[in-house]
């Protein structure tokens, strides 16, 4: 701005700091060679020091700083060899450009004074005579009013009668009425009408007033402060980078306990709610938050972050996993399940078909895991007639699609029949025969085989051995111990996946198939929409 006058006086505010590189910043820019020289010499850079005197001819700083360099063992020979000829032959005063226009308070703003201010300037420009003058003007003033006040004190004669009584009315009757008033002017919102909707961009309208002083617009909201305030979806507050409130979130609604879990699904939630924008060469680039409702124009403050994971992700997880078990892959199987379940929570569903879709989706990634685990116990105990037998008829009651159902049922059938459990093995025959799938003709060698089955068991009619399974009643399977639980039963139920357990030490203890959530708390469940 050409304001030399603040240039020195920062210089020497910066002196008294004792701020070396301000004080040599402020001489530069004031052209001010014998302050900077001055600078160099007190911070012990005395060839520099010397150079610089010499060359803008300041012969009697230069001689003062060569006895100085002398009395240190030094020397200033050579000194100026190091300085470009050129340089020293053409060596001028270094001074900051004039500016062509000078401005006197850019680029601050006037801003309008209060009224304390006000008078305090206008008591500033009155002498002492005015004061006086007032002073009078003030006392008769005060005579006035105290003439009128005693005019108003004369009530009368108390022999009068009753009249003094009626002239007197401090408005007692009205009490009731005139306080009300009162409260009106205080200001305070006690909360009885509904707020009304304040507009972040109406400030910058208006940016001054009558007078022409500046107004200072209304501070607006980061979108990320409005993400968390209008959801209660963890996804949005996990966006907004509200990791502790996203968190407690889950706890409350599916009391998740184990967030290693969910780890990665949060992170990409938070990660793809923005997008890096480079700047210009040299530059940092800026974070532009990503929106899912700011198809017809920018929602302000009503904003709600776009969110990473969506329902297709979840479709494409389930069918991967259906890919592994038509396989024989179980343990992909099983990871592309727990997976699926560890993304759910940060999908924000569309509409309440997709929330149904999704709870659905949890059933289904919970059926599936406990029918790989089953599958796994099974191997576990193939020596054991009883129990592999036991485990092959809880297979079958895990909710599976028809395909994989039939996968199960020739499985448990097979086993049955193998060790004379002629029972059971005739009702997964008849099962297995009653399945759409059994007619079409690349089954057409299973259908002959479960028909047999189904001949031979009717003719044995008896199961060797006493089984802890009862086909004709409800229930569900323990999903730690593999036992059904019929209904009517108590048990421990996780909140998110909805597992059983008939074991009571389950309770607050990690779901074994989610894997985060904590079994046997009683919480609202899983929220799908914002």
């Amino acid at each position: 701005t050409g304001d030399t006058e603040k240039l020195r006086k920062m210089l020497k505010i910066s002196n008294m700091r004792q701020d070396i590189m301000g004080r040599y910043h402020n001489a530069l820019l004031l052209g001010d060679a014998a302050e900077r020289v001055k600078v160099l010499e007190e911070s012990g850079n005395l060839p520099l020091a010397y150079i610089s005197a010499k060359t803008h001819g300041l012969e009697e700083d230069a001689e003062r700083i060569k006895i100085a360099i002398e009395t240190q063992e030094g020397s200033v020979e050579g000194l100026m060899e190091k300085v470009d000829s050129g340089a020293r032959r053409s060596g001028c005063l270094l001074q900051p450009p004039t500016p062509i226009v000078r401005e006197n308070n850019w680029p601050t703003l006037p801003v309008q004074k209060t009224t304390l201010e006000d008078l305090e300037a206008a008591e500033a420009e009155r002498g002492g005579g005015d004061y006086d003058e007032d002073m009078g003007v003030e006392a008769e003033a005060d005579t006035g009013a105290a003439t009128a006040w005693d005019d108003d004190d004369d009530f009368g004669d108390a022999a009068g009668g009753g009249g003094a009584d009626d002239d007197i009315d401090f408005g007692d009757d009205d009490m009731g009425d005139d306080w009300g008033d009162d409260l009106d002017d205080l200001g305070v919102d006690f909360g009885d009408d509904k707020a009304e909707k304040v507009d972040d961009m109406a400030g910058l309208s208006d940016m001054g007033d009558a007078t022409g002083a500046f107004k200072m617009p209304t501070a607006g909201k980061p979108p990320a402060g409005c993400w968390a305030a209008n959801s209660s979806h963890a996804a949005d507050h996990i966006a907004a980078g509200a990791a502790s409130s996203a968190m407690q979130l889950l706890n409350r609604q599916i009391a998740a306990s184990d967030f290693m879990v969910l780890k990665n699904s949060m992170l990409g939630s938070y990660l793809g709610a923005t997008v890096s924008l480079p700047g210009l060469p040299g530059s940092g680039s800026m974070a532009v938050p990503l929106m899912r409702n700011d198809g017809s124009g920018h929602p302000g403050s009503d904003s709600l972050p776009r969110t990473s994971l969506k329902m297709k992700h979840l479709v494409t997880g389930l069918r991967m996993g259906y890919k592994y078990f038509q396989g024989g892959k179980f343990n992909d199987a099983k990871a592309s399940f727990e997976k699926v379940l560890a993304d759910i929570p940060m999908v924000v569903a569309d509409s309440k078909a997709e929330a149904n879709e999704i709870k659905e989706m949890v059933e289904i990634c919970r059926e599936y895991i406990t029918a790989i685990r089953i599958k796994a116990g099974m191997a576990a105990v193939a020596a054991d007639p009883v129990r592999s037998t036991e485990l092959s008829a809880y297979f079958t009651h895990c909710n599976l699609q028809p395909v994989h159902l039939l996968l199960a049922l020739r499985s448990a059938m097979g086993t049955a029949f193998k060790h004379k459990n002629f029972i059971v093995a005739a009702s997964f025959a008849r099962r297995l025969l009653e399945l759409p799938d059994m007619n079409s003709e690349r089954n057409a060698d299973l259908r002959v085989k479960a028909t047999k089955v189904l001949q031979k068991s009717e003719q044995m009619a008896r199961n060797e051995h006493q089984l802890n399974y009862n086909e004709n009643a409800a229930f569900a399977i323990d999903c730690k111990d593999f036992a059904p639980i019929y209904t009517g039963e108590p048990s421990v139920k996780c909140s998110y996946c909805g597992s059983q357990y008939k074991d009571e030490s389950t309770r607050n203890k990690i779901c074994i198939t989610c894997g985060f959530c904590a079994a046997g708390v009683d919480t609202i469940g899983l929220v799908t929409g914002a």
